[in-house]
């Protein structure tokens, strides 16, 4: 066995923080996509 499964220091689980990362990322290009579309539209004006 590795010497490092024997002492874990965090037993949470990593579902919490994944989804946040996911949300926080998707909320950024999502962000950045609705930027793109306002400057896309203001140009026909």
């Amino acid at each position: 066995m590795n010497k490092f499964e024997q002492d874990v220091q965090d037993k949470a689980n990593d579902v919490i923080p994944s989804g946040i990362g996911f949300i926080a990322s998707f909320g950024f290009f999502a962000l950045i996509f609705i930027i793109a579309n306002i400057v896309d539209v203001a140009s026909y004006y």
